[in-house]
């Protein structure tokens, strides 16, 4: 099936979020279809392989809008680099009140689907919106305390410091106080194992505006976030994919977590985190990705 995009933009908070929607090509008549709602993970814009993911839902018949979160990527919103786990969710809440407002999409049947650290907001938010018609999670960051476990204790420190001098730094109403995104062995970064660096940066398009850093409070809020004890909420049909070789998120809590609750459907794969944005390892997960949507949600009805 084809695919059409086109630049879309909506507010969240009063602040412009910029965005693409995909619409397959479909012949007169055909029922109007599903949309996903699709953002990045931690300080990742929508350039970075999610276009891959958006292009083949909706070559299988869905509707997509990946947007970039405020102070990220293409969208507006002071300080740039600014990272908020509610204002992230309150994104996402935003764009799916924008995809059921469009034109030519099914309302009624809105998919959230995130990665990695928005892995984690995709099982909040279906937690909290049981009116979704399902939600797709993989590699999600499900444990702030498994994550900082998995950090350089040296690094972690470090990046424990320069939060607490960006706290302060908030409060005189000065610029934000910046870490590393991606790093290696002990660098001030948030993500320091072996496979960060080459995986992550191996993500960013040619020309990209994406920037290797964020405001270094996030690093404090993270060890407290802990999107598993949503999971337990969830009543709407969820695909987990969870990477076994994960160096990032964990996997334990998320596999825990998901084996307890019979609305979700885990998938394990042997892959490291960055794994399964490309190649081999993209080609089975998105395809059980569609496979589950096709079972849950499917087009053409």
């Amino acid at each position: 099936m084809g695919v059409q995009r086109s630049d879309v933009e909506f507010a969240s908070s009063g602040t412009t979020i910029r965005a693409w929607l995909y619409r397959p090509d479909a012949e007169p008549g055909t029922p109007d279809p599903p949309v996903i709602v699709m953002a990045h993970g931690l300080g990742g814009v929508r350039g970075m392989r999610l276009d891959a993911f958006a292009e083949r839902f909706t070559q299988a018949g869905y509707a997509c809008l990946v947007f970039d979160y405020r102070h990220f990527g293409d969208s507006d919103g002071q300080p740039r680099q600014l990272l908020s786990v509610r204002r992230q969710l309150a994104d996402y809440d935003a764009a799916i009140a924008y995809a059921r407002s469009l034109p030519g999409v099914d309302a009624a049947r809105v998919i959230v689907w995130g990665t990695s650290f928005s892995g984690g907001h995709a099982l909040v938010l279906a937690a909290r919106h049981p009116d979704l018609a399902a939600a797709i999670s993989q590699c999600p960051f499900t444990s702030g305390v498994a994550s900082t476990l998995a950090l350089d204790r040296l690094g972690a420190a470090k990046v424990s410091a320069r939060g607490v001098a960006d706290l302060v730094s908030m409060v005189l109403r000065r610029e934000p106080v910046l870490v590393e995104l991606a790093g290696t062995g002990h660098d001030t970064a948030l993500m320091t194992a072996p496979d960060v660096v080459p995986g992550y940066l191996g993500l960013v398009p040619e020309g990209s505006t994406f920037r290797n850093e964020v405001a270094a409070r996030i690093g404090l809020a993270i060890s407290v976030h802990s999107p598993a004890r949503s999971m337990k909420k969830i009543r709407i049909p969820t695909l987990v994919c969870a990477c076994d070789a994960d160096t990032v998120a964990p996997v334990g809590p998320t596999v825990r977590a998901a084996q307890a609750n019979p609305m979700i459907t885990l998938e394990r794969y042997p892959y490291g985190h960055f794994d399964i944005y490309v190649g081999d390892a993209f080609e089975r997960v998105v395809g059980d990705q569609i496979a589950f949507l096709t079972a849950t949600v499917p087009v053409g009805v």
